[in-house]
């Protein structure tokens, strides 16, 4: 049994999520139990330099290098948080898995994560496992989506075809064919998840707000279905897989563009909401009806991340996807919170990496084979290395 912590900042750039996760594997089965889980929100300044940088031109070298040292530091705080949370020493903890913060995602061409793991396993002590993305790029992957693997290891079934369907700024989708092997297993990103609406809500409310609150401003608004065709000719809606996406795809400039032609037709503000939540809502249900039915029709999908959240954009989804049975981690008895799911994955992809086992799928992904992710900044403790 090893006692990990998994770390993770998303696209949108609100906090760092922490997971303190016991893994174990005995015969090829991974177990997996959550102890504690907590989110640390970052102040209003560093997140709106990580969003700067995040832009196209946003941000200078030096910019990039400093903030790259200060959120290391945040991330290793945050380790030192979520121990005196569980009333546990950092002498207890066995490895950390930190995904970082992405700032520029270009698939098979580049992608660059920020927080220095060597600040954190210097601050903690802990050996630290970081930088997941790059070697899977190396090999001719996208160095996206990485959350199927931990889906494989949740929910594959010998009987049933599963979706596991990550709703977090951007939505991906994980395929576990029944009776399915690793390699049998297809995912990519299909597009905006909570991303766009977050930004059209940050826009409107002048910075007052950043997401919209179990959907409620999108339920009183009317969707523009000439806006939502527009917007569903996106070239990245009907890419084939392997497909990866973010804010090079879906961020300030798409939200700005999206702002000036729903202005164009007068729409209100919840009325823009709304559409950008049916936006996301028929961007993940048409990459279902291209490249996943024609497969098979899934006996269940399972939605996790936190769009899962977002009442008005559940609708929305379940709607399209009429016919076909769906459920959330937690409607699913997984005693892992929806919330908690890119953490934990983190703290598992590092207790892979520490015993030299690799935890990309190339069917997913598109590399050229499977590969071990991650580089190792060994803690006080070297031995943690040796598993």
């Amino acid at each position: 049994m090893s006692l990990g912590i998994g770390l993770i900042s998303g696209t949108s750039a609100d906090g760092i999520d922490a997971a303190l996760v016991d893994i174990s594997e005995s015969r090829g089965k991974v177990r997996i139990k959550l102890r504690s889980f907590a989110t640390y929100p970052y102040s209003k300044p560093i997140r709106k330099r990580i969003l700067e940088v995040s832009t196209p031109k946003g941000g200078s070298t030096e910019e990039i290098c400093l903030l790259n040292f200060e959120i290391g530091g945040l991330f290793a705080d945050a380790v030192k948080k979520i121990c005196r949370k569980a009333h546990l020493t950092l002498r207890k903890i066995d490895f950390i898995g930190s995904h970082g913060q992405t700032i520029g995602h270009f698939g098979e061409r580049g992608t660059l994560q920020i927080g220095e793991p060597s600040i954190i396993a210097e601050r903690t002590g802990v050996t630290t496992v970081a930088d997941f993305r790059p070697r899977d790029i190396a090999a001719g992957g996208e160095g996206a989506p990485l959350a199927p693997y931990l889906h494989y290891l949740l929910f594959s079934d010998p009987k049933r075809n599963r979706v596991v369907n990550n709703i977090g700024g951007i939505s991906n989708l994980t395929f576990l064919p029944k009776r399915g092997r690793i390699e049998k297993v297809l995912g990519f990103d299909t597009g905006p998840g909570n991303m766009v609406i977050d930004g059209i809500v940050e826009i409107l409310s002048k910075g007052k707000r950043h997401y919209d609150q179990d959907g409620r401003i999108a339920s009183r608004g009317f969707v523009s279905l000439k806006l939502l065709q527009n917007l569903l000719r996106h070239p990245f809606i009907r890419k084939r897989p392997p497909k990866s996406a973010g804010r090079e795809e879906f961020g300030k400039i798409f939200v700005k563009d999206f702002l000036m032609r729903g202005r164009a037709l007068r729409l209100r503000d919840e009325d823009l909401i709304a559409t950008a939540t049916a936006f996301t809502a028929a961007s993940i249900a048409e990459n279902y009806r291209r490249f996943i039915f024609p497969r098979a029709i899934p006996d269940e999908i399972i939605f996790c991340g936190g769009g899962v959240h977002n009442k008005t954009l559940m609708r929305m989804i379940r709607m399209e996807l009429r016919g076909v049975k769906t459920s959330t981690y937690e409607e699913h008895g997984v005693k892992i919170p929806s919330d908690a799911a890119e953490a934990v994955l983190f703290a598992v992809l590092g207790f892979k990496a520490l015993k030299g086992e690799p935890t990309n799928i190339p069917s997913v992904t598109g590399a050229s084979r499977p590969v071990v992710l991650g580089k190792i900044i060994p803690g006080k403790k070297v031995s943690h290395v040796s598993y």
